[in-house]
């Protein structure tokens, strides 16, 4: 399959947007390709879905290992990396991790279903009390411990994978919590794209987690933010800083920035990314 150009990718994303603004009547699509398993945290009680995908020329009995790109934020992403390793990474499974489902009805409510990611992606509590009680930030380490206990034995269970081709994607929070993977666990990935991390006021918690972490990280690492993301392009350039202070020459670190916002950074970060790890 030929790969389609960065641009043209993008020229349909803009199209596709000016469709999904209209107002029409619709039954709702499900993705093709796309396999939903239901899955939970046992330790904490917590139910998520994967979203497989699968890549075209797969097959269970084959010998063939397939790379694995494992990304938070499911909902809001499967469209476009599904679409973009389509074209790019044609030899990769995507597994997608969902926010909790069965979250309390409060929150929900009041926050959205993604309510969840404020917990499990975020390094620190809130010094706020009361948004601490409501929201239990700084668990990424719990939710670490269910992706390497429980998410990643499944997938490489189920699939033939190439247990050492594994990447992870995160973008914003996500973004926050695959850098705390890195200086924690960073044999849990090969590759790491960090897009937008929101990681301001976080330096100081990275720089702790640094000092502890192993001399070689081993990984391939892609750091992005927009070009208009000013304050926050300041905090994350001081990561940056602090990975190549390192010295590390086991470390691989390709710090891009892309037009755009906080939130129009992301399609050309997920595109640029894809592109990224089709030249591993």
């Amino acid at each position: 399959m030929k790969r389609m150009t960065l641009l043209s990718i993008l020229c349909l994303l803009a199209i596709q947007d000016i469709f999904s603004q209209q107002n029409v009547n619709a039954t709702q699509l499900a993705l093709p390709k796309i396999k939903v398993v239901p899955i939970e945290d046992t330790q904490l009680d917590r139910q998520y879905e994967l979203y497989i995908k699968l890549p075209e020329n797969y097959s269970d009995t084959s010998d063939i290992k397939h790379p694995v790109i494992y990304y938070t934020d499911a909902m809001w992403h499967v469209e476009m990396l599904s679409g973009s390793a389509e074209y790019m990474l044609e030899n990769t499974i995507l597994v997608g991790i969902s926010w909790q489902l069965d979250i309390n009805k409060e929150l929900l409510e009041e926050r959205g279903a993604h309510v969840s990611r404020y917990r499990d992606y975020s390094m620190n509590e809130s010094s706020n009390a009361a948004h601490q009680a409501k929201y239990q930030f700084g668990q990424a380490g719990n939710h670490l411990n269910f992706i390497r206990n429980t998410v990643i034995p499944y997938v490489e269970s189920q699939y033939q994978t190439d247990s050492g081709s594994r990447t992870y994607f995160g973008y914003s929070l996500g973004g926050e919590f695959g850098a705390y993977i890195l200086l924690n666990e960073p044999q849990t990935f090969r590759n790491y794209v960090l897009g937008s991390p929101s990681i301001r006021g976080e330096v100081p918690t990275l720089m702790e987690y640094n000092q502890n972490a192993p001399s070689s990280l081993k990984a391939n690492v892609l750091i992005s933010y927009g070009s208009e993301e000013k304050e926050a392009g300041e905090e994350i350039e001081k990561f940056i800083a602090l990975l190549r202070g390192r010295k590390d020459t086991s470390l691989s670190l390709e710090p891009i920035v892309v037009e755009g916002s906080h939130q129009t950074a992301f399609p050309r970060t997920a595109v640029r990314s894809m592109d990224w790890l089709s030249k591993m």
